[in-house]
């Protein structure tokens, strides 16, 4: 249509363009494809089928999918394109998450590498993920195999990255952005691609990218880069240090799910954080409300689940069969799946857990099978809330984070506790139990026990010792800093440094102050102004930090004076600790089903005042814990 249009308005006359053909590009794929507008656009499209394309080009679709099940507004499903994805580029993926290799820019790809057959090109202007991201390793495994050029102009502007500059996205748009070429030659009989790279300058805004593409061209007038791919099918290798392969892993998915004792890791196990993809009704500050949220939706599940198990049909799409009302419950895939298996949930009170949401932050969950997606192993490590006094886990971000967390806790934390990227947080628990709390083991390896004790001549060293060693190590400056690029493609791995005791008893007083956040002094050097003729009040809506920090508006009664610099340079992430606290406790409406999450309490009308001021000293400790640590 776009060149019709552009026909006529160069010669003021209208022809139709007879090789257009409009179409759901990726079921052409299936056997059967619904017929689109009129007979002669089908003729075109089984027309254009049957013939050879050597220039595919395009700006894929960005979008992964639905955010709210209640929208019923899924993406479409393709069964052949789903399974090319399935057999290529997630067979040979390492991630444990892969489901972003089903967005349908990775779509696009697949389905123009195919349709080209062995000699062409494909031109894509893309979300920029699949260059770095863990997900996409078996994807740059099978470009490199099924090209045997590669041209990649990295344009950045990825948001969650962290931008140098303000709009500095070409599109405006929240992810990376890259300019593709993927050249085919008949002739060629090289094993893999000869992958070229620029990346445009992170001073760089909008403007000036648009500038640098008018001023080039062409390729032929960029400097490239030769990119050569590691074994593991990373492209953007700097900053990688290989040495960071030889230190001990925290955690490999091979000895998680060894039968045998297993070798060469720290933790046996470890777990994603909790994904209950209903936040706002299963967690809150509150457990009177999140008692009253539950019941509400724990009667409508079961009520639909009830009209719906005694139909014969079980073909029937559950889609358009359940009722979609955000006041009376928030579906998910997988609770639907759990409805169409029948599965009833129940209430009861000993599903009522502690939860710690983000740092420093803990809040109430609804722990069950049915209405959390995912519980991942915590019925093993958390299972009764008696294990929570002698249990600990260390929460790391995971695989594809792109700002490093670490947080020790006693208690069940939420996915994105210490990450918010696709990778999620990865918890490393001492003990792990049987589902009723009985069989407690240690989850620290025999192995690195007799490791850590041989490399040090040590046999006085123990499990816990090591537990403490290793979050002394994940706070070293140096460690963060130094393998900030392998934390984003790894799971921690753990070196040996020379002072196996600094960093031990180090641990071991960072795990005590932030354990137990809640009853640690109060920092002494506060001011809290009192604002005249304004009554007495404690609650919060919504707390404000100054421009210079010092200063935090608690609300109309009371501003907190004092706040030392220092405190800030504790950060998990992109925050600090305090940051985090000013964040989360405030009172929020869910606009959907208008659920209240309201962290003031009434049985303890100053625990929020008094918390900022225990966070502040657990900072100011943490600080001079960590610049005390030895050298790594």
């Amino acid at each position: 249509m776009n060149i019709e249009h552009e026909y006529f308005q160069r010669t003021h006359t209208y022809l139709p363009f007879e090789g257009i053909a409009l179409a759901d590009t990726f079921e052409l794929l299936e056997d059967q494809q619904m017929t689109l507008f009129t007979q002669e656009n089908t003729e075109r499209v089984e027309r254009q089928k049957k013939t050879d394309m050597f220039v595919v080009i395009g700006n894929p679709p960005y979008n992964m999918g639905q955010v709210n099940e209640n929208d019923n507004n899924k993406n479409r499903k393709y069964e052949t394109m789903d399974k090319q994805i399935k057999v290529t580029y997630a067979k040979d993926s390492k991630a444990t998450l892969n489901n972003k290799l089903y967005d349908p820019y990775v779509k696009a790809i697949r389905w123009a590498s195919e349709r080209i057959g062995n000699e062409g090109v494909v031109a894509f202007v893309t979300n920029n993920s699949f260059l770095d991201a863990t997900a996409f390793d078996g994807m740059r495994k099978h470009l490199a195999q099924d090209f045997d050029a590669i041209y990649i102009m990295d344009l950045g502007g990825n948001a969650r990255k962290g931008l140098k500059v303000s709009n500095a996205n070409v599109f405006g748009i929240r992810v990376g952005v890259s300019i593709n070429l993927f050249v085919k030659k008949k002739q060629n009989t090289s094993e893999t691609a000869r992958i070229l790279y620029f990346r445009a300058d992170d001073q760089w805004n909008k403007n000036k990218k648009f500038d640098f593409l008018n001023e080039s061209q062409h390729a032929g007038s960029i400097e490239w880069q030769l990119i050569q791919p590691d074994a593991r099918h990373t492209w953007l290798t700097e900053g990688l240090h290989p040495e960071f392969d030889t230190f001990i892993p925290m955690g490999t998915k091979e000895a998680k799910n060894t039968k045998t004792n297993p070798t060469n890791v720290i933790f046996k196990t470890y777990s994603l954080g909790i994904s209950t993809n209903r936040d706002a009704w299963v967690c809150n500050f509150s457990k009177n409300a999140l008692v009253e949220n539950m019941k509400v939706i724990i009667e409508t599940y079961n009520d639909q689940m009830s009209k719906w198990e005694p139909r014969d049909n079980r073909n029937a799409d559950v889609d358009e069969f359940v009722i979609y009302d955000d006041e009376k419950i928030k579906w998910s895939r997988n609770l639907k799946r759990e409805l169409k298996r029948g599965r009833t949930a129940e209430y009861s009170e000993n599903k009522l857990r502690n939860l710690l949401y983000r740092p420093f932050t803990k809040s109430h969950l609804f722990l069950d099978k049915i209405m959390n997606d995912e519980v991942s192993h915590f019925p093993s490590i958390f299972p009764t809330p008696e294990t929570e006094s002698e249990n600990q886990i260390i929460c790391v971000s995971g695989v594809g984070h792109d700002f490093f967390r670490c947080q020790i806790a006693d208690t069940i934390p939420e996915l994105k506790f210490s990450s918010s990227a696709n990778g999620g947080t990865q918890c490393f628990p001492f003990y792990t139990y049987n589902e009723d709390g009985t069989n407690r083991q240690e989850n620290i390896t025999d192995w690195a026990l007799a490791e850590f004790r041989r490399h040090y001549g040590d046999d006085t060293i123990s499990k816990w010792d090591i537990f403490h060693y290793t979050y002394g190590i994940l706070h070293h400056p140096e460690y963060r800093e130094k393998y900030q690029a392998n934390l984003k493609r790894d799971l921690p791995h753990i070196p040996f440094a020379e002072d196996f005791w600094g960093f031990s008893n180090a641990g071991a007083q960072l795990a005590d102050i932030h354990v137990n956040y809640e009853s640690q002094p109060k920092y002494d050097g506060l001011q809290y102004i009192e604002t005249p003729d304004v009554q007495i009040d404690w609650r919060v809506e919504k707390m404000k930090l100054s421009k210079d920090k010092m200063q935090l508006v608690y609300n109309d009664f009371l501003t907190i004076d004092g706040i030392p610099a220092e405190a800030f340079d504790y950060r998990l992430g992109t925050r600090s600790a305090l940051e985090w606290i000013v964040d989360q406790y405030r009172v929020k409406v869910d606009k959907r089903s208008g659920i209240v999450n309201d962290p003031n309490r009434a049985d303890q009308p100053r625990y929020i005042v008094d918390l900022i001021g225990r966070v502040i000293g657990v900072s100011l400790r943490t600080v001079e814990i960590v610049a005390g640590l030895p050298s790594l």
